[in-house]
């Protein structure tokens, strides 16, 4: 595997890029900023997604301290003209979609604070795993914005429109169990235990056939926007090319031959 240290190379302090075994970890390390994203911290995530290891094969997303990320640096906070603020919420969605349409699959850890820009990162995962102590809110609506980040494409797919309108139009703050009952979340686990339960689901991601795993990152959200005929389409093309895989052929003889780890071992 290349090393990391050759590979991200000008990365920020706070940006930590580590592997274990199969899996690479990207943790954001500025606790005293409650892990506030700036565009130094958008721009290198965008880096390490576009540029993922020979080898890796998931990615866990974690923060160091008690807050995934509260948001956009208040430090980032300046006058913008139309053009420059559209510019500048297009470099987030470019940065988020390496992450959401990259290489691997990513599993979010999150706590505390999951706030604005921390909810459009975590929303840009495949998997995000909470613990309990976590927040979701979208403060924008009352501060007189709008998101920019890409919460008013992903959110609502999470939670539904009627949904996000609500968390902006009254700044209600969701807590863990109400963001899991919702659907920001797919796993809820008690505080301290995100980054195990996140590194074990990632390792058992890892462990699914690349073409199985390049479908659900990139297919599957294609075939639920379409219209049925295409969808229809989209899915029998990739149930085809998915099964004519050498992988594919032996994991289906190792089932047949009753060799294959059963549903629930």
């Amino acid at each position: 595997m290349q090393s990391i240290q050759t590979l991200y190379k000008n990365l920020p302090a706070w940006l930590q890029i580590t592997s274990n075994e199969e899996i690479l970890v990207v943790k954001i390390n500025r606790p005293d900023k409650r892990n506030a994203l700036n565009d130094i911290t958008i721009l290198a995530l965008e880096q390490v997604f576009a540029n993922i290891p020979a080898g890796i094969k998931a990615a866990v997303i974690c923060a160091e301290g008690k807050h995934f990320s509260a948001g956009l640096d208040l430090s980032e906070l300046k006058e913008r003209d139309v053009i420059e603020g559209v510019y500048h919420s297009r470099m987030w969605h470019k940065a988020l979609d390496a992450i959401q349409f990259g290489k691997v699959p990513v599993v979010a850890v999150l706590q505390g604070a999951c706030v604005g820009g921390g909810l459009e990162l975590a929303a840009a995962c495949h998997i995000r795993v909470a613990e309990t102590t976590v927040f979701y809110a979208l403060p924008e609506g009352q501060r007189g914005i709008f998101v920019g980040g890409g919460a008013s494409v992903r959110v609502p797919k999470l939670i539904g429109m009627a949904r996000m309108q609500d968390m902006m139009f009254t700044g209600r703050v969701l807590n863990a169990d109400e963001g899991n009952a919702m659907g920001i979340s797919q796993y809820l686990v008690a505080a301290g235990a995100g980054f195990e339960k996140g590194m074990e689901l990632a390792k058992k991601i890892a462990g699914n056939a690349g073409m199985t795993n390049y479908a659900l990152m990139h297919v599957l959200p294609r075939i639920t926007e379409a219209a049925q005929e295409q969808a229809l389409m989209m899915e029998s093309l990739m149930a085809a090319i998915a099964q004519s895989a050498p992988e594919a052929k032996e994991r289906l003889q190792l089932f047949l031959d009753g060799k294959a780890k059963k549903l629930g071992e």
